[in-house]
C-alpha cells in the first residue's frame, strides 16, 4: 500500500505546485476510489475569493460531482500534502471518506492527530482511517520554501 500512497502523494505534490504558481499556499489533494483517480484540487482561496477553497474541499466537491452523490463512500482515499484543518476534516467526515493520507503535519491546526483528532473521533457519526507522514519531508519542504520566499 505504501507504494500506492507515495504515487498518489506525488500527484498531490504536483497539484500543490500549481497552487504555488498562482501564489497560493502550496497544498494539493486527490481522491482515489477503488484505485482510480476521481477528483483533485489545490488551494485556491485567494484566487476564488473563497475562504473554503482549500485543496481538500475542492477535491471533495469534484468527487461529489463525479459520483453524483454528496457522500464519497466506498473504498475511497483522500491524499493531501498537509494535515487537514478542522473545516476540511469535518467535510471529510460528512462526505464519509474511508481513508485519509497526508504528508506534512500541521502543529497549529492539524485535525488528523496533531491538534485535534476529528477524523477518528468516536463522538462523530463517521470515522476515517488516518495515515500521516507519507512523503513528509517533500511536503514539508515545499511549504517551508514557499513561506521562506515570501519573507
Amino acid at each position: 500500500m505504501l507504494d500506492e500512497d507515495e504515487k498518489w502523494m506525488q500527484h498531490a505534490l504536483s497539484l500543490a505546485e500549481r497552487a504555488q504558481e498562482l501564489d497560493e499556499v502550496p497544498v494539493g489533494a486527490v481522491i482515489v476510489k477503488d484505485g482510480e483517480l476521481i477528483a483533485e484540487g489545490f488551494n485556491s482561496p485567494i484566487n476564488h475569493s473563497d475562504p473554503t477553497a482549500h485543496a481538500e474541499i475542492l477535491a471533495l466537491r469534484n468527487a461529489a460531482k463525479c459520483l453524483q452523490n454528496y457522500r464519497v463512500t466506498g473504498n475511497t482515499t483522500l491524499y493531501v500534502t498537509l494535515e487537514p484543518c478542522p473545516m476540511c476534516a469535518g467535510a471529510m467526515v460528512h462526505a464519509r471518506i474511508n481513508r485519509v493520507v497526508f504528508g506534512a503535519y500541521d502543529p497549529r491546526s492539524g485535525s488528523a492527530g496533531s491538534v485535534f483528532s476529528l477524523l477518528e473521533s468516536e463522538k462523530l457519526n463517521h470515522r476515517a482511517e488516518v495515515f500521516g507522514g507519507v512523503l513528509e519531508q517533500q511536503c514539508a519542504e515545499q511549504l517551508r520554501a514557499f513561506f521562506r520566499a515570501r519573507r
